[in-house]
């Protein structure tokens, strides 16, 4: 059977949430390091980087794989020193996460036919990962320093938690938490540890808002990890829609989100693991969201962009459910990538058909076509374009369809790399159904370029699409080249 349509967002962090009490194992890398229990523990791989004592990084999973399948060995860092941590000067401490208890009714409703867009008419989307201050050092000041602030519609902050089929907290230091400096923050001023006062990225995107106060901010659920939760709460929708409502109107945190997203992946099919919980789920937890957050608060979806024929696009209603969105961002990438370490090699976003693709329909216009065909009002949808490349090693081919024997070495991961940084250490040498890929040594990268971007957004126009959407802002340049080509495109 085909790999499964991948995408995305990958996500995930095997982050513990600070009220949890998680199991501490020993690490084969790290120094000496006993079995414990800590109520703070993180699971990290490979190197990390220490914020106020906290020792995390971020891992990414990505489709069709699992931590099994992941080579490298990983560490274990708990704070307060032990196995490597350093102990913070200052401890900070957490507020509780609880949500309100109760919220107000509304009345079942629908929602407008889409999202205001920008001053183009076109929405620029990007996804802000919750784990990237960590290793990756990336921060929500960063979106003002790069320019990209000024050329979005709205952030997708990712992710939510999904798991018990509520929504709750994915980390709770990086949300609220972390104290920024005076240097690190958005408007120049230093957090505070006052009783009450919100920290961490929550409260560098409130001021962000107040700089920016056109720009929208829609707080992600789900994504690839934490996906599993989306089919308990699709056995009882409305209590799902009850929790993500008390969650996101919190009053710590309630001006800064003007949205909710839901990235399920995937509907009544498999991704990180498998739901039967057939083809009216995703139209039932969709309608029951949308009937608690009343017709003006913001409701988009993250969907598979499977467009081949009986795949995951046709085997959940996802037409009727997308009728009570906003907007719907099919993850128009990681098609094809070294989860199939011997290849053949193939660009990861494909935007057209090309001979020898390995699967028909893993295209993005292929998805397009298949959602107008189920009445999606292409007005809805925005094209995905990743902000990195995946890539393979021991290829000797430079076109498209060469073997390999595993995934090329990367940064964070093996198999995936930042634009940032391949722009430079293996420059484009051809491009194939609207995508760039590059091959240099053995290893063989397909990524998009400020070039085919262009083109992408091109597509955009011609389709009457309502705009782009990437993940993740980390991976473009320190001036945002990438974000600016579909900004100036669109």
């Amino acid at each position: 059977m085909q790999k499964s349509l991948r995408r995305a967002l990958w996500a995930g962090v095997i982050v513990a949430a600070a009220t949890a009490t998680v199991p501490v194992v020993q690490a084969s890398a790290a120094a000496a390091c006993a079995p414990a229990w800590s109520s703070t523990a993180v699971y990290v791989k490979d190197n990390t980087a220490s914020q106020n004592g906290h020792n995390y990084t971020a891992k990414w999973w990505t489709q069709n794989e699992s931590p099994a399948t992941h080579s490298g060995q990983w560490d274990v860092w708990i704070d307060g020193g032990a196995c490597g941590g350093t102990t913070p000067t200052t401890p900070p401490t957490t507020t509780p996460t609880t949500a309100p208890t109760t919220s107000p009714t509304t009345s079942p409703t629908t929602a407008p036919t889409t999202a205001p867009p920008g001053t183009s008419g076109k929405n620029v989307v990007g996804y802000f990962a919750e784990w990237g201050v960590y290793g990756r050092n990336y921060h929500v000041k960063n979106l003002v320093t790069s320019g990209s602030a000024a050329k979005l519609t709205h952030i997708l902050y990712a992710f939510g938690n999904t798991t018990g089929g509520t929504c709750s907290i994915g980390d709770s230091y990086a949300d609220y938490d972390r104290a920024y400096s005076a240097a690190e923050s958005v408007d120049g001023v230093a957090d505070t540890w006052d009783t009450g006062a919100l920290r961490g990225s929550f409260n560098q995107l409130r001021k962000l808002k107040k700089q920016y106060p056109n720009l929208k901010v829609i707080w992600s659920f789900g994504g690839w990890t934490w996906s599993g939760g989306f089919t308990q709460a699709a056995a009882n929708p409305t209590n799902f829609a009850n929790s993500c409502y008390n969650l996101v109107k919190d009053s710590r945190w309630s001006d800064v989100f003007d949205g909710i997203d839901i990235d399920w992946e995937y509907p009544n099919a498999c991704g990180l693991s498998c739901d039967a919980s057939g083809p009216a789920a995703y139209n039932n937890v969709i309608t029951a969201l949308r009937n608690k957050f009343g017709s003006s608060f913001l409701i988009t979806s993250a969907i598979s962009a499977d467009g081949s024929n009986g795949g995951k696009l046709d085997v959940a209603d996802y037409a009727s459910g997308i009728a009570k969105l906003n907007l719907v961002f099919p993850m128009t990438y990681d098609y094809f990538g070294a989860f199939a370490p011997q290849g053949p090699t193939a660009p990861h976003s494909p935007l057209t058909s090309y001979s020898g693709i390995p699967t028909a329909g893993f295209y993005s216009d292929a998805a397009i076509q298949k959602l107008k065909s189920k009445g999606v009002p292409a007005s809805k949808m925005l094209l995905g374009i990743g902000f990195y490349g995946r890539g393979w090693t021991g290829v000797s081919q430079a076109a498209p369809g060469g073997s390999a024997t595993g995934a090329a070495p990367g940064t964070y991961e093996a198999g995936i790399e930042d634009y940032k940084v391949l722009k430079s250490s293996c420059p484009a040498t051809g491009t194939v159904a609207g995508t760039a890929y590059a091959k240099c040594g053995s290893n063989w990268w397909s990524y998009d370029t400020p070039s085919t971007v262009a083109g992408k957004m091109t597509y955009v126009k011609q389709q009457g699409l309502g705009g782009a959407f990437f993940w993740e802002f980390s991976g473009d340049t320190s001036n945002g080249e990438l974000i600016s080509a579909i900004k100036n495109n669109l």
